[in-house]
């Protein structure tokens, strides 16, 4: 189990205990955390669970794939540390893990 921290558009911090093996909009949305519509359910055929990883992080979890890659392309205001939520499957070494929600997805 990893503590994950989402951190709203408008600063709010949301602590979640994330579940080892689940991605982190599956945890996300278990907890009600507004801001990732996640409208395939994970199939990784929109970008609507898209967030930005905290810099510090950025180097310290799975790199995406090319298939996730090219849906972040598709996002709103993608920058280099944009990844699909539903594609970050949560681990042991993510404990502490921060993530930022775009504004776009309000």
């Amino acid at each position: 189990m990893a503590r994950i921290t989402f951190i709203e558009h408008t600063g709010k911090r949301i602590e979640v205990d994330a579940e080892n093996g689940d991605s982190l909009m599956k945890a996300a949305l278990a907890s009600g955390i507004d801001g990732l519509t996640a409208e395939c359910g994970g199939c990784l055929s929109c970008a609507t669970c898209h967030a930005y990883v905290d810099e510090e992080w950025v180097d310290r979890i799975p790199a995406p794939s090319d298939e996730e890659l090219v849906m972040v392309d598709c996002a709103v205001d993608a920058r280099p540390n944009s990844r699909l939520t539903c594609q970050v499957i949560v681990s042991d070494a993510m404990d502490g893990l921060v993530i930022h929600l775009p504004a776009s997805q309000y």
